[in-house]
């Protein structure tokens, strides 16, 4: 074992100990966040429009601070980015990370200096639970390859502007350094088609213990491996043994992943965002991420269904209950106050509290009334690729409302399958199946006969790349939202169909 490897494992060790302090005492542990965040942003602009010195408790939070997007806590944010000192956190953040907004345009989050390491300890602790958990420490000796956005900042009133992946990257632990690919003039190449193919180049011939990214850009640069290499992953990578990632369900992409691997490897998944990094997989075997409590961040959780109905009740872990789909809500040392981040989560586990992500409150469809959610589909799907077979490189779904047969509505599955099953039929009905028999409302809309069963369409190889690539996001953290309540992201598909 190397001096590195004796060493993760010894840290590794220290920080479980730490993590079990507080994820024993969550309620207490919450608390003294909260009254920390109040009392440090009281003096603030924001604090003081909301009366923050008059907040003792969570009730007299709700009834100063309302919940707000992105859109409605705009008027601050602006303020923050044109420098303006003390608007939502005391001085200047130190850096905004720009993101993609769907409603929004550019979206600006700030990162304070106070929140900025809570990003980097987060990552770093995922690692070191897993290396406490299963003893590995072989990995920590080869390369990491960390799939992220161009590292590049700009300045703008005296605050640093750039993706939060290129933000992160100036962060990386010097002891790391040496062992990280990308170089950072690979990274900061714009278009992501060249920039695969110069990671490809630059470590095809290395020693890859540790690959992460969002899987479906993570799947296009070990395609490109393949296709120059000519040998599954495994095999050029002979001591890759961990994958980490986060953004997307990997459970649709595993089939694909270890194809192209040749092999199963160990996986970490990541709950993070420029608002905040919120969770990591604490364990290998347990279903669902550990909510991070202690790391400046206050977590409020609406129920999904009644998110819409006026004043909603906001509940803190104290009134949360497993299964059930939550609309979580923020607050932060980063300045963000009562934010509707757009996830939604499940509670796996109240000791401790995991989550998993159950989708986006903006990404559902519910035409008929079926409130299907992405975790739904995404659980369907996988159970399909099980009993069945295949597998895909990407899928979405849309409600089709008005079909040119003039038959019953139903739900369309567009599907970009790596080989075109021969069984689709089959496979349909195994998904509608699955979904009758997670989702109540679509059951009774299938035997009440609103709707009939779901149908597959399938799409051409590259469709979502195409797709991404038209609207300026392809590769980086984008994502393919996984299902839609209309059908502009259907009709962009079809058009680029034969």
């Amino acid at each position: 074992m190397s001096i590195k490897a004796f060493a993760a494992r010894i840290f590794a060790n220290h920080i479980a100990k730490r993590n079990k302090k507080w994820s024993s005492r969550p309620i207490e542990t919450q608390e003294k966040v909260f009254k920390d965040l109040i009392s440090q942003a009281s003096l603030t602009v924001f604090g003081k429009d909301h009366q923050f010195g008059q907040i003792k408790t969570h009730k007299d939070f709700v009834k100063q601070v309302p919940i707000r997007d992105y859109e409605e806590l705009r008027p601050y944010i602006d303020r923050v980015v044109a420098g303006e000192e003390d608007v939502l956190w005391p001085g200047k953040p130190i850096y905004l990370a720009k993101t993609s907004g769907t409603t929004s345009g550019a979206k600006y989050i700030p990162l304070t200096k106070a929140s900025m390491p809570g990003h980097m300890k987060a990552a770093r602790d995922a690692i070191l639970a897993y290396i406490h958990e299963t003893g590995n420490t072989a990995f920590v000796d080869g390369k990491m390859i960390f799939l992220q956005g161009n590292p590049g900042l700009k300045e703008q009133n005296g605050i640093k502007l750039g993706r939060l992946s290129g933000i992160v990257a100036h962060y990386v632990p010097s002891y790391l350094q040496k062992n990280r690919l990308p170089s950072w003039e690979t990274n900061c190449i714009e278009d992501w088609e060249k920039k695969v193919d110069a990671i490809v180049e630059e470590t095809r011939n290395e020693n890859m213990t540790v690959i992460s990214g969002i899987p479906s850009w993570v799947q296009m640069y070990f395609e490109k491996l393949i296709q120059v290499s000519g040998q599954k992953v495994g095999d050029l990578f002979k001591n890759f043994s961990l994958f980490i990632y986060g953004g997307v369900n990997y459970e649709p992409y595993r089939a694909k992943f270890e194809a192209l691997i040749g092999r199963k490897v160990d996986s970490i998944e990541l709950f993070p965002a420029s608002e905040g990094f919120f969770a990591y997989q604490d364990k290998q075997e347990e279903k669902g991420m550990l909510l991070l409590l202690d790391s400046g961040i206050f977590y409020e959780f609406v129920e999904a269904e009644k998110f819409f109905d006026n004043n909603p009740p906001r509940l803190t872990l104290e009134d949360v209950q497993l299964g059930v789909n939550y609309v979580m809500i923020i607050s932060t040392n980063a300045g963000l106050w009562g934010y509707n981040l757009g996830d939604t989560i499940q509670f796996t586990s109240l000791e401790p509290f995991r989550v998993i992500v159950s989708g986006r409150i903006k990404h559902f469809i519910s035409a008929f009334g079926e409130h299907v959610i992405g975790k739904e589909v995404e659980e369907a799907m996988q159970q399909a690729i099980s009993a069945h077979g295949f597998s895909i490189t990407e899928f979405t779904v849309a409600p089709q409302t008005d079909p040119a047969d003039l038959g019953l509505p139903y739900h369309e599955w567009l599907v970009e399958f790596e080989t075109e099953p021969a069984n689709l039929e089959a496979i349909e009905a195994t998904l509608d199946q699955q979904m009758q028999e997670q989702n109540s409302y679509y059951f009774d809309l299938i035997k009440g006969k609103i709707l009939r069963p779901l149908t597959i369409k399938t799409l051409k190889k590259d469709s979502f790349n195409l797709l991404m690539k038209s609207e300026g996001k392809l590769g980086g953290q984008n994502k393919v939202p996984r299902l839609s309540n209309d059908r502009k992201i259907a009709e962009k598909l079809y058009q680029l169909q034969p």
